[in-house]
């Protein structure tokens, strides 16, 4: 069933070169249900990544470019009166896809961003006072510009915990770089790329990966960490009970992809960092610890609870 998913990753591989650890990151995302957000520069192919992504799994897509004037009945929909019904008529807004890519969503207001968590949570939208689910499978992938650009909105704390991983795509290295300058343009690769899945699939993949077993022994050492996150004094606040259920079943999505039908500790590890850095928040005066970020104290406290 999961051998499809290699085949995603050979080819979203070929559109975005050299960042194969992120589209099998994504792809986990995915897998365990979750939503996606992408945090980095400009130009490094954040887009690119999530529109190959709905292609190659056969997803209804969507696109919106978050800006400062953007309001939630944009994303949502509005009703509006319709003189030949003699009522009102609602026109569904774009989340109404399968994956919704929110662009820069950080450009965007609170009041807007916020318009995205019921979505986000329940699969549904409440407009009017009637309730609209959303199809399914639904995803969000937002892409975000680093916070100290201009004209950014940070996400407040409550609308990064609905994101099931953040990740982050860098610099391309050298090769992948030359490949991108001298190959051909990726938007045009983009219109030919074919699905390698279906909608489905990716439903009933999605199914067998909460089968994938947990042992006893798993689970105490996913609470360790749990209590570390809350008692080692790196963090302002610990991992919540939301953010568990996370980093279990993106664990389960890992060994699933590994060919595996239970979770071992190095599946949590491997997940760890972008189910976990984005809802941890360093504490402001950490001796020693002035240059590190959240990224860097999730590994420090990694590391800590394996020699425990």
């Amino acid at each position: 069933m999961f051998t499809k998913f290699h085949r995603v990753t050979q080819q979203v591989g070929q559109i975005v070169a050299g960042k194969d650890l992120q589209i099998r990151q994504s792809l986990v995302c995915l897998l365990a249900g979750g939503h996606l957000l992408i945090e980095d520069v400009p130009g490094v192919g954040k887009t690119t990544l999530a529109h190959a992504l709905a292609i190659s799994l056969g997803l209804q897509f969507n696109r919106v470019q978050f800006t400062s004037d953007l309001m939630p009945a944009d994303v949502i929909g509005i009703s509006i009166y319709e003189r030949e019904q003699n009522g009102f008529l609602f026109h569904p807004g774009p989340i109404f896809s399968q994956l919704l890519l929110a662009d820069e969503i950080n450009r965007a207001t609170p009041k807007t961003q916020s318009g995205l968590l019921e979505a986000m949570e329940e699969r549904q939208v409440s407009v009017d006072g009637i309730t609209r689910e959303l199809p399914a499978p639904f995803f969000v992938i937002a892409t975000q510009n680093p916070s100290h650009q201009v004209g950014t909105f940070p996400l407040p704390e409550s609308q990064l915990d609905r994101f099931l991983m953040c990740l982050s795509l860098g610099y391309p290295d050298a090769a992948a770089e030359r490949a991108l300058l001298m190959g051909e343009d990726r938007r045009a690769m983009l219109k030919s790329l074919p699905s390698a899945m279906q909608p489905a699939e990716l439903l009933a993949a999605q199914l067998a990966v909460r089968q994938i077993h947990v042992s006893a022994a798993l689970i105490d050492y996913l609470q360790q960490l749990l209590l570390a996150s809350r008692q080692n004094g790196l963090f302002a606040e610990g991992l919540s009970p939301r953010a568990a259920i996370a980093l279990l079943q993106a664990a389960r999505a890992w060994a699933a992809l590994e060919g595996r039908d239970h979770v071992v500790p190095e599946d949590v590890q491997a997940v760890l960092i972008p189910v976990c850095a984005h809802r941890l928040r360093p504490l402001k005066s950490l001796p020693g610890n002035a240059a590190l970020n959240s990224r860097d104290l999730v590994l420090q406290m990694m590391h800590a609870v394996a020699l425990a």
